[in-house]
C-alpha cells in the first residue's frame, strides 16, 4: 500500500503541472491577441466612396461645411448614374440633407480657409429608394460562409491576426450584392475552426458541421497573396476566387502598388473585384450551392437491395402462378390473359387391331 501511495503522488505530482500547462496552451491559443474584425458595415445603405473635393469659405468650419454639401451632390448624381445609367436631376441642400445618413471622411486637409478631401457617402436605403424607384436586389444567393485567406512571406492567415484583406472584407457593404455573405469576426474558437487548412477538407459531413454553425450553406474563399518586390518597394497582390468544400476555382485578378502604404486601399479595390467575380460567377450559374452540403444522399445497403429484388420477384411469380416454380410456361401465360383459352390437345395415334 505504501508503495502504491507513493506511485500514485509520483503520478500526481507530475500529471498536474502538465495538465495546468496544456489548459494554459489552449485559453492561450483561443485569447492571445486580438484575432479578427467584427463586420462593421452591416447595414443597407447606399455608399459612394472616393468623392474628392477642394472648397473655399470663410473660415475652416465654414469651407468644411460647404465641401460636405457639395460631396453630396456629386455622390447623388454618381448613384443616380450607377443605378439608371444616365444623368438626372439634382436634388436641393436641404433634401440631401434628409436623405444622408452618414459622411465618411477617408482624407481630409483642413486649412484656415479652405478645405481639401475624399470622403464617403452614405444614403439611407428607405429614402434613397424611393427617389432612385429601386428597393434592392430582387435575387440573391443562398447564404455563403466567407473565409477569407492571406498569405504573406508564405505564411497563410485567417483570423489568427489582424490583416488588411480582413479588415476590408468587414468594412465592405454587401447590400448592393446579389451575394449573401455570412462574414464571421474570427472571435473566440472560430479562429481554431476557421484556419487555411479548411479548403483542403473534402469530407462533406465536417463541412456541413461548420457550416450549420453559422446558419450557411456553402463556402466561398477569396484568397490574397502579398509579393513585396524589396523592402519599402512595390507590393504586387494576386487574388484569386474559389468556393465549395472543392475548393472550385472561379477567377483571378492583380493589382500593384507603390509600397506598403498602399495595401490598405489596394486590398479595398480587390474587394470590389472579387465581389463582381462572385456576382458574374452565380449570375452565370457557376457559383451555387453543393446539394450534397445541404441535403445528405441515401445509402442503399445490399442486404436492403436483394431482399427488394427477391420480393418483385415473389410478385411477378404469383401473378402467374409460378412463384415456385422458376419461369413461367406458355400456358400458363396464355391462360393468365385469355382465361377461357383451352390448352390445345393433341389426338392420340391409331394402334392397329389383330386380326382373328
Amino acid at each position: 500500500m505504501k508503495i502504491l501511495r507513493k506511485n500514485w503522488f509520483r503520478v500526481a505530482a507530475i500529471g498536474l503541472p502538465l495538465a495546468l500547462v496544456g489548459g494554459g496552451i489552449v485559453v492561450a491559443q483561443i485569447e492571445g491577441p486580438k484575432r479578427g474584425i467584427a463586420p462593421i458595415a452591416s447595414a443597407g445603405d447606399f455608399e459612394v466612396t472616393g468623392v474628392s473635393v477642394n472648397v473655399l469659405g470663410n473660415n475652416a468650419f465654414d469651407a468644411r461645411q460647404k465641401g460636405w454639401e457639395e460631396a453630396q451632390r456629386i455622390a447623388w448624381a454618381a448613384l443616380w448614374r450607377k443605378t439608371h445609367g444616365s444623368a438626372g436631376a439634382g436634388l436641393s441642400d436641404s433634401t440631401l440633407d434628409g436623405i444622408v445618413a452618414a459622411i465618411v471622411v477617408e482624407q481630409e486637409q483642413i486649412g484656415p480657409r479652405r478645405y481639401v478631401a475624399k470622403l464617403g457617402v452614405l444614403f439611407d436605403r428607405a429614402r434613397a429608394g424611393q427617389l432612385l424607384g429601386v428597393s434592392g436586389v430582387t435575387r440573391r444567393s443562398a447564404p455563403l460562409l466567407l473565409l477569407p485567406i492571406t498569405y504573406s512571406a508564405g505564411a497563410p492567415t485567417v483570423f489568427e491576426q489582424r490583416t488588411s484583406w480582413q479588415r476590408s472584407w468587414a468594412k465592405y457593404r454587401t447590400a448592393d450584392s446579389s451575394i449573401d455573405y455570412v462574414r464571421p469576426s474570427g472571435a473566440g474558437g472560430e479562429s481554431l475552426l476557421l484556419n487555411a487548412g479548411q479548403p483542403d477538407r473534402r469530407s462533406r459531413i465536417w463541412w456541413r458541421t461548420i457550416l450549420d454553425q453559422f446558419g450557411a450553406a456553402d463556402v466561398i474563399i477569396p484568397i490574397a497573396r502579398i509579393e513585396r518586390q524589396w523592402p519599402g518597394g512595390p507590393v504586387i497582390g494576386h487574388f484569386s476566387a474559389r468556393y465549395g468544400p472543392d475548393n472550385r476555382f472561379l477567377g483571378a485578378f492583380t493589382l500593384r502598388t507603390t509600397d506598403s502604404a498602399g495595401i490598405a486601399a489596394m486590398m479595398d479595390k480587390a474587394v470590389v473585384r472579387m465581389d463582381q467575380l462572385f456576382q458574374s460567377a452565380f449570375a452565370s450559374g457557376r457559383l451555387r450551392a453543393d446539394a450534397s452540403l445541404v441535403l445528405e444522399s441515401e445509402v442503399v445497403e445490399d442486404e436492403e437491395l436483394a431482399t427488394e429484388v427477391e420480393d418483385n420477384a415473389a410478385v411477378d411469380g404469383d401473378a402467374f402462378g409460378t412463384s415456385n416454380m422458376g419461369t413461367p410456361s406458355l400456358d400458363d401465360v396464355v391462360k393468365s390473359i385469355l382465361p377461357e383459352a383451352q390448352t390445345p390437345t393433341t389426338p392420340a395415334p391409331a394402334v392397329p387391331q389383330p386380326r382373328p
